[in-house]
Formats: C-alpha cells, sequence, structure tokens
C-alpha cells in the first residue's frame, strides 16, 4: 500500500519598485517632507500609500458608481406594463 504524499512548496513574490521623477514646487515638497516626518515615514512611502488609496477609491467605487447609475438609466421593470390600477388607500387598507 502506498502512502499518500502531500508536496508543500513555497513562492515568493518580488514587487520591484520603479523609480518615478517627479517635478513639485518647493513649498509643496517643503510642506510633504514635514508631514512625512510627522507621520514617520518617508516621502515615497507616503506618496506610495496616497496614490493607493486614489487608485482604489477610483476604481473600486467608480466603477460601482458608474454602474449604479446605467442601472438607474435603464430602470426596472415593476411588472406593472407602466400602468397604475390601484388607488393609494387600497394599498394601505388593513
Amino acid at each position: 500500500m502506498r502512502s499518500a504524499r502531500s508536496t508543500h512548496f513555497s513562492v515568493t513574490l518580488f514587487y520591484v519598485n520603479r523609480n518615478v521623477t517627479l517635478s513639485l514646487p518647493s513649498r509643496t515638497l517643503r510642506r510633504l517632507k514635514v508631514l512625512a516626518a510627522e507621520r514617520g515615514t518617508s516621502i515615497s512611502r507616503l506618496l506610495t500609500e496616497t496614490l493607493d488609496e486614489i487608485l482604489n477609491r477610483e476604481t473600486g467605487y467608480g466603477r460601482a458608481r458608474r454602474r449604479s447609475l446605467a442601472a438607474l438609466e435603464q430602470g426596472w421593470s415593476l411588472g406593472t406594463g407602466g400602468r397604475v390600477d390601484w388607488r393609494r388607500d387600497e394599498l394601505h387598507e388593513r
């Protein structure tokens, strides 16, 4: 009888950061340095986190918003064929 063997392996993901050159006004750069120092982080990390937040918000929220607006434009069938053949008081009778 053969024994069951399990094979384990690990995967290591390497995220390669790319350098980007930004041209910022001196005042903005000074304020950015102060903010990063106050938060105990680097300018690079601060910008990365902020850009990630923007991208997540835009891709997630923006996509959901567009889908919702398209659904509102299309409308939903209420099964009435566009006719209302009841009175309000009939609906609220107990």
